[in-house]
């Protein structure tokens, strides 16, 4: 095997290559999903940022939108947006078997100019065997890994959450809201009314002392009105010269 290595590394260094790509690209996928499956598992305490923003983003829609119905299609919007350096889930694995495949096409190549070139059939056998080996390493790490599977326990779990923990607990949020707000609503007229009834008792005790200082006013003014018209002189009921003219007759009828 070092041999035909060694003898074209042209072909067997992109076999082996490719194929250890795609084992890289399966195991990426399956670490990754592992790692959300535990970590959904725990979502109120979970520390990954893509959970977080998950619910963050979650909060704010139901709290947009007064409620959320189609959860699973939010869910699969975050599934769909999982990439591991700038690829998706889907594309990875896509780009996976296709980098098995690429290693069987050059391996094959690989055989077909050994048999061209007239090496013995120890020189070529090898390019096959590499190449099952290849397919056996992919669909057995595939299986291992179940890309499908933990796609779907991690969908199961999100919604779960979402729909069941979640939601209920923002619309428990939400009510509470609403009741301290009627709360402070209903005792916001309360105080108005309070204050509008300190206010209404502040005009009348105002009122009262004001006629009551009028009352006083009044009663001093008529008091004074009263002392001054005894004061005056009596106006006299004859006039200086009627007097004497009076006197003058007293006189000559007493003589």
């Amino acid at each position: 095997m070092l041999q035909i290595i060694f003898k074209h590394p042209e072909f067997m260094v992109p076999v082996l290559s490719l194929l250890f790509l795609s084992i890289i690209c399966q195991i990426s996928m399956g670490v990754l999903c592992h790692k959300l499956i535990w970590e959904s598992e725990n979502m109120s305490s979970t520390a990954n940022k893509s959970l977080q923003q998950l619910k963050l983003k979650f909060s704010s829609c139901c709290q947009l939108h007064e409620g959320m119905s189609n959860i699973s299609v939010f869910v699969d919007k975050y599934m769909n947006q999982l990439k591991i350096g700038g690829f998706s889930l889907s594309a990875l694995k896509h780009l996976s078997g296709q980098l098995v495949l690429l290693s069987i096409l050059i391996s094959g190549i690989g055989a077909c100019r050994g048999i061209i070139a007239g090496e013995s059939i120890l020189f070529i056998v090898p390019y096959y065997i590499i190449s099952f080996l290849g397919l056996y390493c992919y669909f057995a790490i595939s299986s291992f890994v179940d890309i499908t599977g933990k796609v779907q326990i991690l969908r199961t779990n999100l919604i779960d959450y979402l729909e069941n923990h979640l939601a209920n607990r923002l619309e428990q949020t939400t009510l509470d809201l609403k009741i301290i707000q009627g709360e402070d609503g209903a005792q916001a007229p309360k105080n108005v009314r309070k204050k509008e009834d300190i206010q209404v008792e502040k005009d009348a005790q105002t009122g009262k002392s004001m006629a009551g200082e009028n009352g006083m006013q009044m009663g001093e003014d008529k008091q004074n009105m009263e002392m001054t018209e005894r004061e005056k002189p009596e106006e006299a009921v004859l006039s200086h010269t009627e007097a004497k003219e009076l006197e003058s007759l007293l006189r000559e009828f007493l003589a």
